[in-house]
């Protein structure tokens, strides 16, 4: 019987190596799965190559990774932001490499590495140090970059529902990088808030099949404040 259920997010993890590289979904705040970077910290495996839209912020999450000292290199397209204080020392302190790259590149390099595409030429980056020893050509009178794949050892993906076969949906913004970082890796361990029985997911509404995912650990929701709440205000 396929079950692809796994308790224990560490557990999940063990067959990383140290010197892989990452994918790890997010846009911002939505769609990070902060529980299976915390396993993946426990874990152990160092000298990790993250790949990410962001690197992080405060100090959970990406940012916890980090910290931890075990990311060798980052590669995504937004790096620094108000709060994003514990990369920036790294990078200062050259402790981290970064690689840039444009949003719609990373998402379409991701794509390409699942999709089984050796390499791309796009429009975006030409003419910028982003194309710095890249090779260039010309196509209907236009500069184009030649771009690769971003193959993943490991994707980290937060879903919102699955089913033992490792089938996924994801809720709004959540979706984001996800299901091209699940397509992109050699292992792909998926945290869901929901664990549905074989069926009750919508065919139609299955965003991630299960071909690509290994592993899928349950995560308890975290309420929600509701709407207008004052909880963090002073009281008197």
């Amino acid at each position: 019987m396929i079950d692809k259920v796994i308790d224990d997010a560490v557990q999940a993890l063990a067959r990383v190596k140290d010197g892989a590289t990452v994918l790890i979904g997010g846009f911002g705040g939505a769609g990070v799965p902060n529980e299976l970077i915390d396993a993946l910290i426990a874990q152990g495996a160092k000298d990790l190559t993250m790949v990410s839209n962001n690197a992080g912020s405060s100090e959970i999450g990406l940012a916890a990774l980090l910290k931890a000292g075990r990311v060798r290199k980052v590669i995504c397209s937004f790096p620094r932001q108000a709060d994003s204080y514990v990369f920036d020392e790294l990078y200062r302190g050259r402790k981290v490499e970064l690689e840039l790259v444009p949003q719609g590149n990373l998402a379409e390099r991701l794509r390409a590495a699942g999709a089984g595409i050796g390499a791309f030429f796009t429009r975006t980056g030409f003419g910028t140090e982003l194309a710095r020893g890249k090779e260039i050509r010309e196509i209907d009178g236009q500069g184009y970059v030649l771009e690769f794949p971003i193959h993943g050892d490991l994707a980290l993906v937060k879903a919102e529902k699955g089913d033992r076969w490792g089938n996924l949906t994801y809720r709004k913004a959540a979706r984001n990088f996800g299901p091209v970082m699940a397509t992109a890796a050699t292992l792909t361990v998926a945290s869901v808030h929901e664990i549905l029985e074989l069926g009750e997911l919508d065919p139609e509404h299955v965003i991630t099949p299960s071909v690509f995912v290994d592993h899928i650990v349950k995560i308890a929701r975290v309420p929600i404040a509701p709407s207008g709440s004052r909880k963090d205000a002073a009281k008197p």
